[in-house]
C-alpha cells in the first residue's frame, strides 16, 4: 500500500536536504514510522536512518465576495521528515 502521497520541495527542505540529508513528504495520516521508513526504502533505494512525523489540522478559511461570506476549510495532513544515510541522497527531479 503506498503511504506516501508527495513529495514537500521548498526552500527550507531543500536547505535541510543539502546540509543534513534531510527529506520531507506528506503522507497519509494512518501511515507509521516503520511503514513510511519501508516505502521510502523500497521507492527511492536510499538506507533511512530516522522518520520524525507531525500532524497539521485543517484550518478555517472566510472570503468575503460580491455573494456573500463563503467560508470553508483546509484540509488535515501528515508530514514526515526522513533522514537518510550520510552520502545518500534522493533525487526528486529525475522522473520528470
Amino acid at each position: 500500500m503506498a503511504f506516501i502521497i508527495k513529495p514537500i520541495v521548498t526552500e527550507k527542505l531543500n536547505e535541510l536536504s543539502e546540509k543534513q540529508n534531510k527529506f520531507g513528504f506528506v503522507v497519509k495520516p494512518t501511515a507509521n514510522k516503520l511503514q513510511i521508513k519501508a516505502e521510502v526504502e523500497a521507492r527511492y533505494g536510499v538506507t533511512v536512518t530516522d522518520v520524525n512525523t507531525m500532524v497539521y489540522a485543517g484550518k478555517s478559511k472566510s472570503r468575503y465576495t460580491r455573494a456573500g461570506l463563503l467560508r470553508g476549510r483546509t484540509n488535515a495532513f501528515k508530514k514526515a521528515i526522513v533522514t537518510v544515510k550520510e552520502g545518500e541522497a534522493i533525487d526528486f527531479y529525475s522522473n520528470i
